[in-house]
Protein backbone atom coordinates (compact mmCIF):
# COMPACT_ATOMS: atom_id res chain seq x y z
CA UNK A 1 0.00 0.00 0.00
CA UNK A 2 1.00 3.16 -0.76
CA UNK A 3 1.91 5.65 2.42
CA UNK A 4 2.74 8.76 1.14
CA UNK A 5 0.28 12.05 2.49
CA UNK A 6 -0.32 13.18 -1.20
CA UNK A 7 -0.71 12.07 -4.60
CA UNK A 8 2.36 11.59 -6.81
CA UNK A 9 3.19 14.58 -8.79
CA UNK A 10 2.22 13.06 -12.35
CA UNK A 11 -1.44 12.75 -10.99
CA UNK A 12 -1.34 15.94 -9.52
CA UNK A 13 -4.25 17.48 -11.32
CA UNK A 14 -5.30 14.81 -13.32
CA UNK A 15 -8.63 12.56 -13.85
CA UNK A 16 -7.24 11.02 -10.38
CA UNK A 17 -7.29 13.77 -8.81
CA UNK A 18 -10.50 14.98 -9.50
CA UNK A 19 -11.91 11.24 -8.77
CA UNK A 20 -10.33 11.24 -5.12
CA UNK A 21 -12.05 14.60 -4.77
CA UNK A 22 -15.26 13.16 -5.66
CA UNK A 23 -14.87 9.90 -3.56
CA UNK A 24 -14.30 11.92 -0.69
CA UNK A 25 -17.09 14.26 -1.13
CA UNK A 26 -19.05 10.79 -1.43
CA UNK A 27 -18.09 9.67 1.80
CA UNK A 28 -17.83 13.03 3.76
CA UNK A 29 -14.46 12.12 4.99
CA UNK A 30 -10.85 14.10 4.30
CA UNK A 31 -7.83 11.64 3.71
CA UNK A 32 -4.62 11.99 5.28
CA UNK A 33 -3.08 9.74 2.61
CA UNK A 34 -5.20 9.82 -0.24
CA UNK A 35 -2.82 8.16 -1.93
CA UNK A 36 -4.43 4.71 -0.49
CA UNK A 37 -7.83 6.41 -2.46
CA UNK A 38 -5.59 6.49 -5.79
CA UNK A 39 -4.53 2.55 -4.91
CA UNK A 40 -8.48 1.85 -4.42
CA UNK A 41 -9.42 3.03 -7.69
CA UNK A 42 -6.41 1.47 -9.93
CA UNK A 43 -7.01 -1.97 -11.11
CA UNK A 44 -4.51 -4.58 -11.49
CA UNK A 45 -4.40 -4.28 -15.43
CA UNK A 46 -3.09 -0.56 -15.06
CA UNK A 47 0.13 -1.38 -15.38
CA UNK A 48 3.26 -0.41 -13.68
CA UNK A 49 0.98 1.35 -10.73
CA UNK A 50 0.05 -0.11 -7.55
CA UNK A 51 -3.51 -1.60 -7.53
CA UNK A 52 -6.44 -2.24 -5.12
CA UNK A 53 -5.32 -6.38 -4.69
CA UNK A 54 -3.90 -5.75 -1.20
CA UNK A 55 -6.86 -3.35 -0.07
CA UNK A 56 -9.79 -5.30 -1.15
CA UNK A 57 -8.13 -7.79 0.87
CA UNK A 58 -8.29 -5.75 3.67
CA UNK A 59 -11.44 -4.00 3.06
CA UNK A 60 -13.48 -7.56 2.58
CA UNK A 61 -12.52 -8.72 6.06
CA UNK A 62 -13.25 -5.10 7.66
CA UNK A 63 -17.07 -4.72 6.11
CA UNK A 64 -17.46 -8.20 7.50
CA UNK A 65 -16.29 -7.06 11.29
CA UNK A 66 -18.21 -4.09 10.70
CA UNK A 67 -21.62 -5.41 9.71
CA UNK A 68 -21.51 -8.49 12.30
CA UNK A 69 -20.67 -5.73 15.00
CA UNK A 70 -23.68 -3.81 13.66
CA UNK A 71 -26.43 -6.62 13.15
CA UNK A 72 -25.51 -8.03 16.71
CA UNK A 73 -25.64 -4.67 18.46
CA UNK A 74 -28.89 -4.04 16.67
CA UNK A 75 -30.33 -7.28 16.46
CA UNK A 76 -30.23 -8.98 20.10
CA UNK A 77 -33.24 -11.29 19.69
CA UNK A 78 -31.59 -12.96 16.59
CA UNK A 79 -29.24 -16.25 16.81
CA UNK A 80 -25.92 -17.08 14.86
CA UNK A 81 -27.66 -18.16 12.27
CA UNK A 82 -29.71 -15.42 10.81
CA UNK A 83 -27.07 -13.06 11.98
CA UNK A 84 -24.78 -15.16 9.67
CA UNK A 85 -27.97 -14.98 6.69
CA UNK A 86 -27.87 -10.83 7.50
CA UNK A 87 -24.00 -10.61 7.26
CA UNK A 88 -23.11 -12.44 3.82
CA UNK A 89 -26.25 -10.55 2.15
CA UNK A 90 -25.20 -7.24 2.64
CA UNK A 91 -22.01 -8.37 2.09
CA UNK A 92 -22.23 -10.23 -0.95
CA UNK A 93 -21.07 -9.56 -4.39
CA UNK A 94 -24.47 -8.32 -5.97
CA UNK A 95 -25.07 -6.53 -3.21
CA UNK A 96 -21.93 -4.71 -2.84
CA UNK A 97 -21.71 -4.32 -6.82
CA UNK A 98 -25.16 -2.75 -6.71
CA UNK A 99 -23.33 0.14 -4.18
CA UNK A 100 -20.93 0.67 -7.19
CA UNK A 101 -23.54 0.83 -9.34
CA UNK A 102 -25.79 3.23 -7.53
CA UNK A 103 -22.81 5.73 -6.93
CA UNK A 104 -21.16 5.39 -10.37
CA UNK A 105 -18.05 4.30 -8.68
CA UNK A 106 -16.94 1.97 -12.09
CA UNK A 107 -16.22 5.41 -14.04
CA UNK A 108 -13.66 6.60 -11.09
CA UNK A 109 -11.46 3.32 -11.65
CA UNK A 110 -8.01 3.19 -13.21
CA UNK A 111 -7.94 0.21 -15.89
CA UNK A 112 -7.34 -1.51 -19.33
CA UNK A 113 -9.49 -3.74 -19.80
CA UNK A 114 -12.26 -3.20 -22.42
CA UNK A 115 -13.82 -6.38 -21.63
CA UNK A 116 -14.10 -5.23 -18.24
CA UNK A 117 -16.08 -2.17 -19.79
CA UNK A 118 -18.59 -4.54 -21.64
CA UNK A 119 -19.34 -6.68 -18.75
CA UNK A 120 -19.75 -3.76 -15.91
CA UNK A 121 -22.19 -2.18 -18.38
CA UNK A 122 -24.21 -5.16 -19.11
CA UNK A 123 -24.73 -5.57 -15.61
CA UNK A 124 -25.18 -2.02 -14.99
CA UNK A 125 -28.26 -1.45 -17.75
CA UNK A 126 -30.03 -4.40 -15.81
CA UNK A 127 -29.97 -2.97 -12.27
CA UNK A 128 -30.52 -0.02 -13.83
CA UNK A 129 -34.24 -1.35 -14.76
CA UNK A 130 -34.72 -3.25 -11.17
CA UNK A 131 -37.03 -1.37 -8.98
CA UNK A 132 -35.96 1.49 -6.72
CA UNK A 133 -34.50 0.09 -3.78
CA UNK A 134 -35.48 2.82 -1.01
CA UNK A 135 -38.49 1.02 0.26
CA UNK A 136 -35.75 -1.23 1.30
CA UNK A 137 -36.46 -4.32 -0.87
CA UNK A 138 -34.15 -6.37 -2.63
CA UNK A 139 -35.27 -7.48 -5.28
CA UNK A 140 -32.86 -8.83 -8.40
CA UNK A 141 -35.39 -10.51 -9.61
CA UNK A 142 -35.98 -11.31 -13.07
CA UNK A 143 -31.95 -11.31 -14.38
CA UNK A 144 -29.14 -14.34 -14.32
CA UNK A 145 -26.33 -11.66 -15.03
CA UNK A 146 -24.17 -12.36 -12.41
CA UNK A 147 -22.72 -8.78 -10.69
CA UNK A 148 -18.90 -8.78 -12.01
CA UNK A 149 -16.72 -8.75 -8.95
CA UNK A 150 -14.75 -5.98 -9.77
CA UNK A 151 -17.78 -3.98 -8.97
CA UNK A 152 -17.57 -5.13 -5.46
CA UNK A 153 -13.75 -4.98 -5.26
CA UNK A 154 -13.95 -1.24 -5.89
CA UNK A 155 -16.22 -0.96 -2.94
CA UNK A 156 -14.27 -2.95 -0.67
CA UNK A 157 -10.86 -1.08 -1.66
CA UNK A 158 -12.42 2.07 -0.71
CA UNK A 159 -13.53 0.67 2.71
CA UNK A 160 -10.26 -0.54 3.31
CA UNK A 161 -8.53 2.65 2.15
CA UNK A 162 -10.77 4.91 5.07
CA UNK A 163 -9.79 1.82 7.28
CA UNK A 164 -6.07 2.32 7.31
CA UNK A 165 -6.27 6.01 6.99
CA UNK A 166 -8.06 6.44 9.99
CA UNK A 167 -5.48 3.88 11.62
CA UNK A 168 -7.72 1.03 11.80
CA UNK A 169 -10.90 2.32 14.04
CA UNK A 170 -13.71 -0.07 12.45
CA UNK A 171 -15.56 2.24 14.43
CA UNK A 172 -14.93 5.38 12.42
CA UNK A 173 -15.02 3.18 9.37
CA UNK A 174 -18.62 2.21 10.06
CA UNK A 175 -19.49 5.99 10.76
CA UNK A 176 -18.21 7.22 7.40
CA UNK A 177 -19.45 4.27 5.04
CA UNK A 178 -22.46 3.04 6.15
CA UNK A 179 -24.26 5.59 4.80
CA UNK A 180 -23.33 4.75 1.14
CA UNK A 181 -24.34 1.05 1.80
CA UNK A 182 -27.57 1.74 2.61
CA UNK A 183 -30.27 0.30 2.12
CA UNK A 184 -28.90 -2.32 4.37
CA UNK A 185 -30.97 -6.10 3.94
CA UNK A 186 -32.67 -6.33 7.41
CA UNK A 187 -34.45 -10.02 8.70
CA UNK A 188 -37.72 -8.20 8.07
CA UNK A 189 -37.08 -7.84 4.16
CA UNK A 190 -35.75 -11.44 4.18
CA UNK A 191 -38.41 -13.27 5.58
CA UNK A 192 -40.58 -15.99 3.88
CA UNK A 193 -43.98 -13.51 3.34
CA UNK A 194 -43.31 -13.45 -0.64
CA UNK A 195 -42.73 -16.86 -0.60
CA UNK A 196 -45.96 -17.73 1.82
CA UNK A 197 -47.88 -15.15 0.20
CA UNK A 198 -47.65 -16.63 -3.43
CA UNK A 199 -47.96 -20.37 -2.07
CA UNK A 200 -51.41 -19.39 -0.25
CA UNK A 201 -52.57 -17.46 -3.48
CA UNK A 202 -51.82 -20.72 -5.79
CA UNK A 203 -53.71 -22.96 -3.05
CA UNK A 204 -56.78 -20.74 -3.02
CA UNK A 205 -57.31 -20.54 -6.87
CA UNK A 206 -56.16 -24.46 -7.48
CA UNK A 207 -53.11 -23.34 -9.32
CA UNK A 208 -50.22 -25.67 -9.03
CA UNK A 209 -46.61 -23.58 -8.04
CA UNK A 210 -43.46 -24.99 -8.69
CA UNK A 211 -40.35 -24.07 -7.64
CA UNK A 212 -36.98 -25.29 -9.14
CA UNK A 213 -33.66 -24.20 -7.58
CA UNK A 214 -30.51 -24.37 -9.66
CA UNK A 215 -26.79 -23.21 -10.22
CA UNK A 216 -24.23 -21.49 -12.51
CA UNK A 217 -21.20 -21.11 -11.47
CA UNK A 218 -21.42 -19.50 -7.88
CA UNK A 219 -24.76 -18.09 -8.14
CA UNK A 220 -27.85 -19.69 -7.40
CA UNK A 221 -31.17 -19.45 -9.71
CA UNK A 222 -34.61 -19.88 -8.57
CA UNK A 223 -37.47 -20.33 -11.58
CA UNK A 224 -41.00 -20.13 -10.63
CA UNK A 225 -43.53 -22.12 -12.32
CA UNK A 226 -47.25 -21.58 -11.91
CA UNK A 227 -49.18 -24.23 -13.76
CA UNK A 228 -46.17 -24.84 -15.64
CA UNK A 229 -45.70 -21.15 -16.93
CA UNK A 230 -42.47 -19.45 -15.75
CA UNK A 231 -43.37 -16.42 -13.85
CA UNK A 232 -40.44 -15.57 -11.91
CA UNK A 233 -36.94 -15.70 -11.91
CA UNK A 234 -34.19 -14.91 -8.89
CA UNK A 235 -30.69 -14.99 -8.62
CA UNK A 236 -28.21 -14.30 -6.34
CA UNK A 237 -24.57 -16.43 -4.26
CA UNK A 238 -27.21 -16.62 -1.50
CA UNK A 239 -29.79 -19.61 -1.93
CA UNK A 240 -32.30 -17.91 0.14
CA UNK A 241 -31.73 -14.49 -1.56
CA UNK A 242 -32.46 -15.92 -4.81
CA UNK A 243 -35.77 -17.90 -3.63
CA UNK A 244 -36.80 -14.48 -2.24
CA UNK A 245 -36.26 -12.59 -5.47
CA UNK A 246 -37.88 -15.07 -7.50
CA UNK A 247 -41.19 -15.06 -5.40
CA UNK A 248 -41.23 -11.18 -5.30
CA UNK A 249 -40.87 -11.63 -9.00
CA UNK A 250 -43.50 -14.01 -9.80
CA UNK A 251 -46.06 -12.05 -7.54
CA UNK A 252 -45.43 -8.71 -9.08
CA UNK A 253 -46.13 -10.60 -12.49
CA UNK A 254 -49.11 -11.67 -11.60
CA UNK A 255 -51.91 -9.61 -13.12
CA UNK A 256 -54.18 -8.61 -10.09
CA UNK A 257 -56.90 -6.05 -10.53
CA UNK A 258 -55.80 -2.96 -9.59
CA UNK A 259 -59.42 -2.59 -7.06
CA UNK A 260 -59.62 -6.67 -6.36
CA UNK A 261 -57.40 -9.00 -4.32
CA UNK A 262 -58.68 -11.80 -6.54
CA UNK A 263 -55.94 -13.87 -8.08
CA UNK A 264 -56.50 -12.15 -11.54
CA UNK A 265 -53.99 -13.40 -13.37
CA UNK A 266 -55.13 -12.52 -16.69
CA UNK A 267 -51.88 -14.77 -18.05
CA UNK A 268 -53.98 -17.38 -19.98
CA UNK A 269 -56.22 -17.39 -22.68
CA UNK A 270 -58.36 -19.95 -24.55
CA UNK A 271 -56.82 -21.17 -27.78
CA UNK A 272 -59.24 -22.58 -30.39
CA UNK A 273 -58.84 -26.20 -29.45
CA UNK A 274 -59.08 -25.70 -25.90
CA UNK A 275 -55.50 -25.51 -24.78
CA UNK A 276 -54.50 -22.49 -22.31
CA UNK A 277 -51.45 -20.83 -23.64
CA UNK A 278 -49.88 -17.85 -22.04
CA UNK A 279 -51.86 -14.20 -23.38
CA UNK A 280 -49.15 -12.24 -24.73
CA UNK A 281 -46.01 -14.80 -24.76
CA UNK A 282 -44.34 -13.16 -27.62
CA UNK A 283 -44.63 -9.75 -25.42
CA UNK A 284 -43.35 -11.44 -22.86
CA UNK A 285 -40.80 -12.73 -24.72
CA UNK A 286 -39.33 -9.88 -26.33
CA UNK A 287 -39.50 -7.93 -22.99
CA UNK A 288 -37.36 -10.83 -21.17
CA UNK A 289 -35.00 -10.68 -24.49
CA UNK A 290 -34.46 -6.91 -23.98
CA UNK A 291 -33.79 -6.82 -20.54
CA UNK A 292 -31.08 -9.11 -21.08
CA UNK A 293 -29.54 -7.30 -24.05
CA UNK A 294 -30.65 -10.06 -26.28
CA UNK A 295 -31.69 -10.38 -30.18
CA UNK A 296 -35.25 -9.75 -30.75
CA UNK A 297 -36.36 -13.76 -30.68
CA UNK A 298 -37.14 -14.90 -34.22
CA UNK A 299 -40.00 -16.82 -35.49
CA UNK A 300 -40.49 -18.97 -38.02
CA UNK A 301 -43.56 -21.00 -39.79
CA UNK A 302 -42.43 -24.80 -39.41
CA UNK A 303 -45.23 -26.34 -41.02
CA UNK A 304 -48.90 -25.70 -42.25
CA UNK A 305 -50.86 -28.80 -42.72
CA UNK A 306 -54.56 -29.07 -43.47
CA UNK A 307 -57.24 -28.23 -45.96
CA UNK A 308 -57.59 -24.28 -46.42
CA UNK A 309 -60.87 -23.89 -43.77
CA UNK A 310 -58.99 -26.37 -41.41
CA UNK A 311 -55.27 -25.20 -41.93
CA UNK A 312 -52.65 -25.64 -38.84
CA UNK A 313 -49.92 -24.05 -38.73
CA UNK A 314 -46.60 -24.71 -36.07
CA UNK A 315 -43.75 -22.02 -35.89
CA UNK A 316 -40.64 -21.86 -34.43
CA UNK A 317 -38.92 -19.53 -32.81
CA UNK A 318 -35.16 -18.87 -32.14
CA UNK A 319 -33.06 -16.54 -29.44
CA UNK A 320 -29.49 -15.92 -29.14
CA UNK A 321 -28.89 -15.89 -25.86
CA UNK A 322 -25.52 -15.31 -25.21
CA UNK A 323 -23.72 -17.79 -26.11
CA UNK A 324 -26.01 -20.23 -26.61
CA UNK A 325 -28.70 -20.29 -29.52
CA UNK A 326 -32.04 -21.74 -28.21
CA UNK A 327 -34.98 -22.85 -30.67
CA UNK A 328 -38.27 -24.51 -29.29
CA UNK A 329 -41.28 -25.66 -31.60
CA UNK A 330 -44.70 -25.04 -30.79
CA UNK A 331 -48.03 -26.84 -30.63
CA UNK A 332 -50.11 -26.63 -34.12
CA UNK A 333 -52.64 -23.69 -34.43
CA UNK A 334 -55.27 -22.63 -36.29
CA UNK A 335 -53.65 -19.09 -36.76
CA UNK A 336 -49.84 -17.70 -37.20
CA UNK A 337 -50.35 -15.77 -34.23
CA UNK A 338 -51.40 -18.06 -32.13
CA UNK A 339 -48.72 -20.38 -33.67
CA UNK A 340 -46.39 -17.68 -32.46
CA UNK A 341 -47.48 -17.76 -29.48
CA UNK A 342 -47.11 -21.01 -28.24
CA UNK A 343 -43.78 -21.76 -29.49
CA UNK A 344 -42.88 -18.30 -27.21
CA UNK A 345 -45.01 -20.10 -24.43
CA UNK A 346 -42.17 -23.06 -24.88
CA UNK A 347 -39.61 -20.93 -24.76
CA UNK A 348 -40.42 -19.58 -21.98
CA UNK A 349 -41.63 -22.44 -19.70
CA UNK A 350 -39.12 -24.76 -21.34
CA UNK A 351 -36.37 -23.63 -23.23
CA UNK A 352 -34.53 -20.80 -21.09
CA UNK A 353 -35.06 -23.06 -18.02
CA UNK A 354 -33.52 -25.35 -20.10
CA UNK A 355 -30.08 -23.12 -20.71
CA UNK A 356 -29.56 -22.66 -17.29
Amino acid sequence: MSSSNALPAAEDNSDMLAAVVEVQRLLGYTFRQPSLLVDALTHPSFADHPSYQRLEFVGDAALGLAFTNFLYLTNPDLGPGKLSSLRSVNVSTEKLARVAVRHRLFRLLRHNSPLMDQTVNEFTNVVMMEPDEDSGLILYGGSTVKAPKVLADIVESIAAAVYVDCNFNLELLWKVFRGILEPIITWEIMDEQPITTLHMLCQKHGKILDIKNLNKDSLNITNVFVDGILLGIGSSEQKVIAKLNAARDALQKLSFSCHTADMDVDLCSSSCNGVQEIDGSKKRLNEYCIKKHWLKPTYKVEKEEGPGHGKRFTCSVQVEAMDNTLIALGDPKPRVKDAENSAAFKMLSDGLCNMI
